[in-house]
């Protein structure tokens, strides 16, 4: 069974700069303590390791550059060497280059042979320790990279859920909800509740995860033509959720790219385990939730619902969960008919709802205190700024 987890306690934040802090703190007091140790041949020894450090990256880079230009110029670039050069080289070494042939030319610095062969042994052993991987990104680096240049599996399933699913269906959502009241039927909720399992396990039915949540019926479907497909149909459904002789309704579905998910990590080609898939779960909740965040058609229009895939033994955990959740939001919307009486300034009722106003209004003034139906009253246009009143006595 399910529970609903909150972002807080389980979705991935993005990473900080704390790690690139602490480089540059300890580089600096490294620099700091070998300085007082010797401080007349630190700047010759700097010069020695900038200078290796910066050679040592430019012919890694060279190796790039030959592997791209002899194999995949064509294939990846079109034969434009311009692209090759951006891809293989980085600004800063290029510019470290420069300003070492600069220096050599102008003899701005000038190294014994035991210097010369110091540094080349530093250039060897950077670029072996490169070849062998020992240098290579760890997996919290190739991690953050794919987080920050929008590279996961996660990224592209949210985006693509957003761009060929919700953003077509939310801002109708509330048009179909209408035409579904219009005979009578009321739901606890007026927004999409999507369901986000941890283990990215997505039954057929919900009711394969809990018996008290049964499927209603279909609200109006939506017929759009979507790439080359005419009257391609979109459907939502309405499900009722029971709980101690209670019901509720609202519409209700698992996110589909979850699924996605799942079959990846039952392929071995894939190379996609467990807990990479619980990683990009995370990572789609979180994607989806910024998405929608930044979207006004879609804003309030529904609730994301992260369940844990922890077994509590509970077979109704699920719709304990949801009904939690609708009653949550008890303080936003209306979840049973309106009877209030009414405010001093009466509300102008909402298209189609005339006949439960005057009903509100008729069981809160008995018959005889009320000579006719209510009437509409508005006030001529104010300014917000008040008028200047006369006070002086001349």
């Amino acid at each position: 069974m399910f529970g609903v987890i909150g972002e807080d306690g389980l979705v991935p934040r993005a990473r900080s700069w704390l790690p690139v802090a602490c480089e540059a703190v300890l580089g600096l007091l490294t620099l700091v303590f070998v300085w007082l140790l010797d401080a007349d041949r630190f700047m010759e020894r700097a010069e020695m390791i900038a200078f290796s450090l910066t050679v040592a990256a430019f012919i890694h880079s060279m190796c790039l550059f030959a592997e791209e230009w002899f194999f995949h110029a064509r294939q990846r670039y079109h034969g434009r060497i311009n692209e090759i050069l951006q891809a293989c080289f980085k600004g800063d070494v290029i510019l470290g280059m420069c300003a070492i042939v600069l220096m050599l030319m102008f003899g701005g610095v000038s190294f014994s042979r035991e210097h010369w062969s110091t540094m080349a042994i530093m250039c060897a052993v950077y670029l072996l320790l490169n070849s062998l991987g020992v240098q290579g990104p760890t997996p919290v680096e190739i991690s953050e990279i794919c987080e920050v240049k929008k590279m996961n599996v996660a990224h592209g399933l949210a985006w693509s859920f957003y761009i060929g699913y919700l953003k077509l269906i939310l801002p109708v959502l509330q048009n179909k909800i209408n035409q579904y009241s219009s005979t009578g039927a009321r739901l606890s909720s007026p927004r999409l509740h999507i369901l986000l399992p941890l283990n990215a396990v997505v039954p057929s039915k919900p009711e394969e995860e809990d018996t008290n949540v049964v499927f209603h019926e279909n609200l109006p479907e939506l017929e759009l033509d979507i790439a080359g497909v005419r009257n391609r149909s979109y459907k939502n459904s309405v499900y009722k959720i029971t709980q101690n002789n209670k019901t509720f309704s609202c519409v209700l579905e698992y996110a589909t790219p979850l699924r996605t998910l799942y079959q990846m990590s039952q392929e071995s080609s894939a190379c996609f385990g467990e807990r990479e898939r619980k990683q990009q779960v995370l990572l789609f909740y979180r994607t989806l939730s910024q998405i929608l965040d930044n979207s006004l058609e879609c804003r309030n229009r529904y609730r994301l619902l992260l369940l844990n895939d922890e077994h509590t033994g509970d077979p109704h955990q699920l719709s304990r969960e949801i009904i939690q959740h609708l009653k949550q939001q008890d303080g936003e919307i209306h979840m049973d008919p309106i009877r209030e009486p009414p405010n001093e300034a009466y509300p102008v009722p909402e298209e189609g709802q005339i006949g439960d106003f005057n009903g509100a209004l008729f069981a809160a003034f008995p018959e005889g205190q009320m000579s006719s139906a209510p009437s509409l009253m508005f006030s001529l246009p104010q300014s917000l700024r008040s008028e200047p009143v006369e006070t002086t006595d001349y």
